[in-house]
């Protein structure tokens, strides 16, 4: 069978496959789950399910603040109208189980036989009777759990809390969004005016953003790596090829991830623009040396047995590092990350294989190029890059000095990256969904939720008056000096079933004095065991309670401190033959990824290390060549950590991925490098001229696989997300600080540390440097 026929056959096989991933693609859905964040396998998380299993999730709700007008306080008559008309229409929402609205608030009174509620505002009498509206405001600022939660310290604005239906989805959550606005729209209520928090927030957002995004950086990525690609080959076969090569490798990717169920999140709505400025590496170093290969004269058949024989073996290589690097992002106990490691290493290995089949192919039918300048003496990129390769030896001193400087001083940098997250960290602090969640934070108990479960001891049950009493303790210590803004426990229910039925009046908001007032309690809350109210606070049969609450967003580092403290407090002053607990909640969970973020990347970097030494030391059978490799790559890697610590960005979930995945991709060249040195040396015994042969002939691919690498990471930088911003950033600045290194340190470090020249009369002719100055 000929070789065209060969072509062919490829192509048709190919297309038969990709128009399979095609359908799968189609599947592909968007999706972000608050819950896929947990530290998967951890043991608090099995905790964590099992306790929402008793009393609920901790974030399924949603929170809408309203702004009063201005020069007016909440406690305006016309505002509380608007308040309770929107109250009434989240009541007729269908996935919102409960509401509580500062219209609807009642202090409830128990009478004989009968239960009355006597609500906390008459904004109708406030007209007529202005004494009435004092005393109003008065009770309600004196009554406990409702300023911070419902009122705003200020009286200037007011919240809905809405418990919602549990792990509500994007398209519900979209409808329930649709139905508020539409009433705040009615009610002529300013957009400026109101403020949503919780997780649907945060999940329509993040999911519709996700959306635009994607298309965005791909259209950015596909216009500029075309226009690099024009300013490299000049044809439009060196533009055309590798755009159906990478995005054939794209859809292959994203179809197997549907394949397996895999939904579009966060962190594999990167998978796109990874492989499409990843997946061009190999495409590039193909057509670079098919087109040098034609440009000293070869024929095409020629060129392409030598292009395919030279650089799969080096491709090969990198595809194996790269892919490494994403793999080992899999050590992350974060199914987003976990994902995303997998199948964008997959896909790589998916690049390298349509690289050196569908590429060749296509090369095979095009017919001999012709190219714009023949050439007989060699390339105009030669007479460049020799005159660099000089410098870079004459100024070799001066390289050494700066990069053991710079090293230095960005050790000392690194030093200050600290590893802290908050709940929405991947927002700015200026976007407005961020600074509407600061708005709580700011005028209301905050959006952090805190969740402690009690268990009494001693055969003791939740409402046990020695159990409520260490109970009340620990709020008190919460409020005191946790920060904890606004709780709720079995000790509230105590309190305001004590407070009914003692006349509604604020002084009997408190515990029973002795167990016999106890006593005669209980058949009360047994009355009401069943009431949402109640089972969201305490077990039907008393064997286990919760103490839930509000805080502003500290971050990780303070809460880590804070829990610390915490968990100090419980066990020297809380009585574990009484009441015994533990600190758990959607919060906990996200701040325990910490723990494992710096693991997680030292296992990655670790592995990816290993591996590089693996492949040098079966190139060169030398250990020294596998410092010399290291060097020039984790450098780069050493330099943006500097940068972090310099600009304060904080190590967190979306950045802990960069020095894994930059290490993986700045490998590629120097592995690209070193196996073209590998075959060159096959022919080439003198060291001098082998590394000069292969500065010439891998110097145009690396600078042209950097800047598109480069060029497409920074279309990142036009994200809304923080976190995907510094990706786009630092992966960025790893990569053009690895270019520099690759063309400056690189070469030093082979040419001190492989072995010295056997003759000088290669350096004589080549460097204007004498020969002896060489290592």
């Amino acid at each position: 069978m000929s070789i065209r026929r060969y072509a062919h056959l490829t192509l048709i096989v190919l297309g038969l496959l990709t128009a399979v991933s095609g359908y799968f693609v189609a599947q592909l859905r968007f999706n972000y789950n608050f819950n896929d964040f947990y530290p998967a396998g951890d043991p608090d998380l099995d905790y964590y399910q099992g306790y929402t299993k008793r009393f609920g999730n901790d974030n399924d709700y949603l929170l809408l603040g309203v702004e009063a007008p201005a020069g007016k306080t909440v406690f305006d008559p016309a505002f509380l109208a608007q308040v309770d008309s929107l109250t009434r229409l989240a009541r007729r929402q269908a996935n919102v189980l409960t509401v509580t609205s500062p219209t609807s608030l009642a202090n409830t009174v128990v009478e004989g036989l009968g239960v009355f509620s006597l609500p906390y505002l008459h904004p109708e009498t406030y007209a007529a009777d202005p004494a009435r509206r004092a005393a109003d405001s008065l009770l309600i600022y004196q009554t406990p759990g409702l300023v911070g939660n419902v009122f705003s310290s200020d009286a200037r604005a007011v919240a809905l809390v809405f418990q919602l239906t549990p792990d509500l989805k994007k398209p519900p959550s979209d409808s329930l969004f649709a139905a508020l606005r539409g009433g705040l729209a009615r009610l002529n209520i300013p957009e400026e005016r109101v403020h949503f928090a919780g997780r649907i927030v945060a999940q329509s957002v993040f999911v519709d953003r996700l959306k635009w995004e994607l298309v965005v950086f791909m259209s950015l990525s596909v216009l500029l790596v075309t226009g690099l690609l024009w300013l490299t080959f000049r044809t439009w076969w060196g533009v055309v090829l590798p755009l159906i090569v990478v995005l054939g490798t794209i859809s292959w990717g994203l179809g197997i991830m549907s394949a397996f169920g895999v939904t579009i999140d966060l962190m594999t709505a990167l998978l796109p623009l990874m492989l499409f400025v990843v997946g061009m590496s190999d495409t590039i170093h193909i057509i670079s040396r098919y087109v040098s290969e034609l440009g000293y004269g070869a024929s095409k058949k020629d060129a392409l047995r030598v292009t395919i024989k030279e650089s799969g073996f080096g491709s090969g290589l990198s595809a194996l590092t790269t892919s490494l690097g994403f793999f080992t992002l899999m050590t992350s106990t974060i199914r987003p990350i976990h994902n995303f490691g997998l199948f964008t290493g997959i896909a790589v290995i998916l690049a390298f294989i349509l690289s050196f089949t569908l590429l060749p192919a296509m090369l095979v039918l095009l017919g001999k190029p012709q190219l714009r300048e023949p050439r007989r003496q060699g390339h105009s990129w030669d007479g460049v890059l020799g005159r660099l390769f000089r410098i870079v030896l004459v100024r070799r001193r001066l390289v050494f000095t700066v990069s053991g400087l710079v090293l230095a001083v960005s050790i000392g940098l690194a030093t200050r990256v600290h590893i802290n997250s908050m709940l929405l960290d991947d927002l700015s602090k200026s976007d407005p969904v961020r600074m509407d969640f600061a708005f709580f934070d700011r005028k209301f108990a905050g959006v952090r939720p805190f969740e402690l479960e009690l268990k009494p001891a001693g055969g003791r049950d939740i409402y046990d008056l020695a159990v409520l009493r260490q109970t009340e303790q620990i709020e008190g210590y919460l409020a005191t000096t946790y920060g904890l803004r606004f709780a709720a426990s079995p000790v509230t229910l105590v309190k305001s079933v004590r407070k009914a039925l003692n006349g509604g009046g604020l002084a009997e908001y408190r515990l029973p004095a002795d167990t016999l007032e106890m006593r005669g309690l209980r058949g009360k809350l047994r009355q009401f065991r069943k009431k949402p109210e109640f089972s969201a606070l305490a077990l039907a049969d008393g064997t286990a309670g919760r103490l839930t609450g509000r805080m502003a967003d500290v971050g990780s580092i303070r809460a880590d401190a804070l829990n610390d403290d915490l968990r100090r407090y419980l066990r020297t002053s809380i009585d574990s033959t009484v009441l015994t607990t533990r600190l758990t909640g959607s919060s906990n969970l996200i701040d325990k990824n910490n723990e494992n973020l710096t693991l997680n990347m030292i296992q990655g970097m670790a592995i990816d290390v290993a591996m590089v030494m693996l492949i040098v030391l079966a190139l060169f059978k030398s250990f020294r060549m596998t410092l010399v490799v290291l060097i020039p790559n984790l450098l780069p890697i050493i330099i943006v950590a500097g940068v972090m610590g310099l600009a304060g960005v904080n190590m967190k979930v979306s950045t802990s991925i960069i020095f894994t995945i930059a290490f993986g991709i700045a490998v590629d060249d120097t592995i690209h490098f070193i196996s073209k040195l590998r075959l060159i040396l096959d022919k080439e015994p003198d060291i001098f001229k082998a590394v000069r042969r292969t500065y010439l002939l891998a110097g145009k691919a690396v600078i042209t696989t950097s800047l598109i690498l480069v060029g497409g990471f920074s279309t990142l930088l036009f994200s809304k997300f923080d976190g995907t911003f510094y990706v786009g950033l630092l992966i960025g600045l790893t990569l053009l600080f690895g270019v520099v290194a690759e063309l400056t340190l690189l070469p030093l470090l082979i040419l001190y540390f492989y072995k010295r020249p056997k003759t000088v009369a290669a350096v004589q002719a080549d460097s204007p440097i004498k020969a002896t100055q060489l290592p």
